[in-house]
């Protein structure tokens, strides 16, 4: 058989259960809400896994599902060089979502990422130690702030509103995910122009494990065929 992992709650499994509805491919829960198997129906060989979003990504590194349906952003935090450990099968055109760098509205003179090295170095001049950046996405932030060549930050583990530390004066900037921005802007913050990380949405990726059997590949295939990707 092969394992199907896909959310187990929320707008995702219901946009995934639906993605997969209009291509003749049914999912559904069994039983009762609280259960998390499910089942199958308009292709053999497929069993349904239902996990948490942010599970996803290890399992099909693990190679205990061999697809799943989760955020691009979560594979690429949670996987190191994911692309060698899992492969996208097709973008799904829902789920998504910016992870952005925003700062106070009130740095009228910080608008790029250029700025903001610039005002880190000052900060940390200032007050003697780094300018903070609260994120959930610390893979992420840190490889694209050494890309960009920003320095003099440390991130700060965020697991709850990342958008209200800033406030709260335990960050000085974040690295969060947005769909619309008007929680940042409530909150006081703006996105930098060149502020945009990753643009994340729902994907359905196979994981590149090679213990993969005939009749799986098999399955694969009719799959792919079925859905037309």
């Amino acid at each position: 058989m092969l394992k199907l992992g896909v959310p187990s709650k929320g707008r995702l499994m219901e946009k995934t259960f639906d993605w997969f509805g209009n291509r003749g491919v049914t999912l559904r829960k069994s039983g009762s809400d609280r259960e998390y198997a499910g089942e199958v129906t308009g292709i053999d060989g497929i069993e349904l896994v239902l996990l948490s979003a942010g599970e996803i990504p290890r399992e099909l590194a693990a190679g205990n599902i061999h697809l799943g349906v989760t955020g691009s952003d979560l594979v690429r935090e949670k996987l190191a060089n994911w692309d060698s450990q899992v492969g996208e099968l097709a973008l799904m055109g829902f789920g998504g979502a910016d992870l952005i760098i925003a700062v106070p509205q009130a740095w009228v003179d910080v608008d790029t990422l250029d700025d903001l090295d610039a005002a880190a170095a000052a900060f940390r001049a200032k007050h003697g130690f780094r300018m903070r950046i609260a994120t959930k996405y610390h893979r992420l932030v840190r490889e694209f702030l050494r890309e960009q060549g920003v320095a003099d930050y440390q991130l700060i583990d965020s697991q709850g509103a990342t958008e209200g530390t800033v406030k709260n004066e335990t960050a000085e900037a974040i690295a969060d995910i947005t769909s619309t921005g008007e929680t940042l802007r409530a909150n006081g913050l703006k996105i930098l122009s060149d502020g945009l990380i990753h643009a994340s949405q729902a994907t359905l990726f196979r994981g590149r494990r090679k213990d993969w059997t005939d009749a799986q590949r098999k399955t694969l295939k009719a799959l792919q065929k079925q859905l037309g990707i």
